[in-house]
């Protein structure tokens, strides 16, 4: 997400607010008159830089005809739905400012927080994160497996924040320019800065029931979330070190099938038991098969990152854009 000093050196007084867009037809135009209201008190320059990840409503047409009418409305339109990692990215990647905002297209931030970000930026943060701590969603399939994820998130990677989930963060542009982003990972962005030393505080902000359009997500992301919270913690610990992780696995492996070796062979000799028991055979067979395939899923996801980053493949297929030099 590197750019040109030129470019970087054109972005001191703009502000970048960089949002994903799917399917939010009847929200875009709602949101893009508060925040030019927002925005356009603040004092500073800014631009706000629409992704359209593919939508098959009317939503990129809302966002070209905002982009005609106003040249500081940005629009990148992805070919297909890339997901909202990938969204962020490229916004990330396009946006000039020293300060980027990410928030959600559904109209559930409330713009009038990025001030407040903002102000907490200048005060010397680096990550300011949105707290709903009154969050306008269901309980059951949003609020409590939200809830139990932040807590888990928070003691694993010891980034302790409320709301890792809330899309409304501001960051300093130097914090995002080296991290790239898969899966589900923009809700990790402040786990990524942490280990660069960044300066990390949380905010609570507004959050609105959605008027228009539906959720597109629920609990079906919680299992791509566990599996990306488990590739964070490896890479944060393990990335330059692995064979710490792999070498002490297969060292506790060899130990366990030691004992359980001389058990059975003192079993046969002492009590003249029998050599093989088929049950400790089929535990051991899915122990070892669950082991192979997290270790496997690791490896595989270091090659993948390799893969992209090596050959400069992005994540993500631009279709056209709009008010970009």
């Amino acid at each position: 997400m590197d750019r040109t000093d030129t470019e970087r050196g054109h972005g001191l007084n703009v502000i970048s607010v960089v949002i994903p867009i799917f399917n939010e037809e009847q929200n875009i135009a709602p949101l893009y008159r508060e925040l030019k209201t927002v925005l356009g008190g603040i004092g500073t320059g800014y631009e706000v830089i629409f992704i359209d990840d593919g939508s098959d409503d009317a939503s990129n047409e809302v966002l070209q005809g905002l982009a005609k009418d106003d040249k500081r409305v940005k629009l990148i339109q992805f070919r297909k739905n890339f997901g909202q990692t990938a969204a962020i990215a490229a916004g990330v990647e396009h946006a000039l400012g020293e300060i980027i905002v990410t928030m959600d297209g559904d109209g559930q931030n409330d713009p009038r927080d990025i001030p407040r970000l903002l102000e907490k930026i200048k005060q010397g943060y680096d990550v300011v994160s949105g707290w709903r701590k009154n969050r306008k969603d269901p309980f059951l399939n949003k609020k409590f497996p939200s809830a139990v994820a932040n807590k888990l998130i928070s003691w694993l990677t010891r980034v302790k924040l409320h709301d890792y989930g809330c899309t409304l963060k501001a960051y300093r542009q130097e914090i995002l320019k080296d991290v790239r982003l898969y899966g589900e990972m923009h809700r990790f962005i402040p786990a990524y800065a942490s280990w660069v030393g960044a300066s990390i505080t949380e905010l609570e902000v507004a959050h609105h029931p959605r008027k228009h359009g539906r959720s597109k997500y629920g609990l079906s992301r919680t299992s791509s979330i566990i599996l990306d919270l488990i590739t964070i913690l490896f890479l944060q610990r393990y990335s330059t070190k692995p064979i710490r992780l792999f070498g002490g696995a297969g060292m506790l492996l060899l130990v366990l099938g030691g004992l359980t070796g001389l058990f059975v062979l003192l079993r046969r000799i002492v009590w003249g038991g029998v050599w093989i028991s088929p049950m400790i055979l089929i535990s051991f067979l899915f122990i070892t098969m669950g082991v192979m395939f997290i270790l496997l899923g690791l490896i595989a996801e270091i090659i993948i990152r390799t893969y992209h980053e090596s050959q400069g493949k992005p994540i993500y297929v631009v279709k056209s854009m709009m008010n970009f030099e």
